[in-house]
C-alpha cells in the first residue's frame, strides 16, 4: 500500500468509532481457500474465471431485488453471494499465483483514496455530486496519462461503457456520452421525431427478418433517448414495469382461482376482464 493510503488509513482508524478489525471476513477467506484444495469441493476446484462469469452477475441482479423490495434479510443473503463471487475469483487467482484477495482489496483502497482528493488530498471540497463526477474524470485522466500505457489507437469515446451490461442500461450510457460532446438533439421534440421516423423503418421491413429486428433494436435506441432527454433512468423504468406485470398477473390469477377456474382456460376477453380488475385495485 502507498505511503498516501497508510497515511489515510492512520487518520481515519485514529477517528471515533472507525472499524476495526473483521475476523468474520478472514474465516471466509479460509473457507474459500479449504474449499479449493485438493480435498475440498470438486464443484469449487473445477471453476475459472470464464465458468462462474454469469453467477456474478445474476448475484449483483438479485442484490439489486432485495434492496429494491427493501427486504433486509434478503439483502444480507445477498450481498453475502456477492462477496462470495469476489473471494471465489481471487482463490482462482490466487491458486494460479496471479494475484490475491489481498491485492483487490489494497487496489481499491488505494483507487478510493487516489479518486477522492475532496475528501483525502489537498483538493477544495465538493459542493454536489456533479463536482465529484468532475473531480473523477479529472482523476482517471491522469491515472491514464500516468499509467504509460500505449494502446493501438487512442480511447474512443464509449470505449469504457462496459459492453457487458444490461442492454437498455449500456444505451442510456452510450448516448449520453455523445450528447455530452454535442452529438445531439436541439430539442426533445426532435428525438420523438426520430421514433417515428425508426419506427416507420422497422414497418417497412419483411415481418420475421433479420432486418426488421434490427430496426426495432434502432426504435428500442431512440425510445431510451427519450427517456435520457426525460431524466428518467430506462433500466429502471423498464424494471418497474415488469414488477408491475407481474404483480397484476399474480392477482389475475388469484381471481381466478376464486372464480374455480384456471386463468389460462379463459378467452381473452375474459383475462381482459380480470387484468382490468387487477388494476383497478392498485389505486386504493
Amino acid at each position: 500500500m502507498s505511503q498516501i493510503a497508510d497515511r489515510v488509513d492512520a487518520e481515519t482508524a485514529a477517528r471515533p468509532g472507525a472499524p476495526a478489525t473483521h475476523p468474520e471476513f478472514d474465516r471466509l477467506v479460509r473457507t474459500m481457500w479449504r474449499l479449493r484444495q485438493p480435498d475440498g469441493c470438486p464443484w469449487d476446484r473445477e471453476q475459472t474465471h470464464r465458468s462462474i462469469t454469469k453467477n456474478m452477475v445474476e448475484e449483483a441482479y438479485e442484490a439489486v431485488e432485495a434492496i429494491e423490495a427493501n427486504n433486509r434479510a434478503h439483502l444480507i443473503e445477498e450481498l453475502g453471494d456477492v462477496l462470495e463471487q469476489v473471494v471465489l475469483h481471487a482463490q482462482i487467482a490466487a491458486d494460479d499465483g496471479a494475484f490475491s484477495i489481498d491485492d483487490v482489496i489494497c487496489g481499491l483502497n488505494e483507487k478510493l483514496v487516489r479518486r477522492h482528493p475532496h475528501v483525502f488530498g489537498e483538493h477544495a471540497a465538493a459542493g454536489d455530486g456533479g463536482e465529484v463526477q468532475d473531480i473523477w474524470d479529472e482523476v482517471k485522466a491522469a491515472e491514464r496519462a500516468a499509467s504509460g500505457e500505449k494502446d493501438e489507437r487512442p480511447q474512443g469515446l464509449l470505449d469504457s461503457v462496459p459492453r457487458s451490461l444490461p442492454a437498455l442500461m449500456q444505451c442510456q450510457k452510450i448516448s449520453k456520452r455523445a450528447a455530452k460532446v454535442g452529438f445531439e438533439w436541439p430539442d426533445e421534440a426532435g428525438v420523438w421525431e426520430k421514433v417515428a421516423e425508426e419506427r416507420a423503418e422497422m414497418e417497412r421491413e419483411a415481418p420475421g427478418s433479420p432486418e426488421r429486428a434490427a430496426e426495432f433494436g434502432d426504435l428500442l435506441f431512440s425510445l431510451v433517448n427519450v427517456a435520457r432527454w426525460e431524466g428518467i433512468d430506462a433500466e429502471e423504468a423498464l424494471a418497474a414495469s415488469n414488477r408491475k406485470f407481474r404483480e397484476r398477473w399474480a392477482r389475475m390469477e388469484a381471481l381466478a382461482d376464486e372464480q374455480g377456474v384456471e386463468l389460462e382456460s379463459l378467452d381473452t376477453a375474459a383475462m381482459n376482464d380480470l387484468w382490468n380488475r387487477a388494476k383497478a385495485e392498485e389505486k386504493f
